[in-house]
């Protein structure tokens, strides 16, 4: 943290984090990264371990479940305020829009397989978010 963090830190009472972000791009990174759907698992070395579905490599701990989710959510707020100060759209919460369309695709056997150990690798619930997420991030 640089000396100019601190001051900002104790003049205004923000964290060092909040401090190094433009006021508006740092409301509207919470605003956004509230909204995403947190996964959060009993993790023995530290207590729980946090992610989202929409950026599931984006990760934090806490002691508590309160503080794990705390905590994640202020690593999403940091990595989505870093996407939006240098241009690059945030994923859209997957609870802001309601799924109604449908698409169908056949893999082999092995190719399900592969999908389904990226898909935990990474994270993701399933296959579906895994390759809804990806084919997302490939569109944009």
């Amino acid at each position: 943290m640089s000396v100019n963090s601190r001051k900002n830190s104790k003049k205004t009472g923000k964290r060092a984090l909040d401090a190094s972000f433009d006021a508006g791009v740092w409301k509207r990174a919470g605003e956004i990264a509230s909204g995403y759907r947190l996964i959060i698992q009993k993790e023995p070395d530290v207590g729980y371990l946090g992610r989202s579905v929409e950026m599931p490599m984006v990760m934090a701990d806490g002691k508590t479940v309160a503080k794990c989710a705390a905590e994640t959510i202020e690593a999403l707020t940091v990595a989505v305020a870093v996407m939006l100060e240098t241009g690059q759209k945030p994923p859209v919460p997957n609870t802001s829009e309601k799924r109604t369309a449908q698409v169908n695709i056949r893999v082999t056997e092995e190719e399900k397989l592969r999908l389904e150990e990226a898909a935990q690798r990474q994270g993701f619930r399933g296959i579906s978010d895994y390759i809804r997420s990806a084919a997302l991030k490939e569109a944009s």
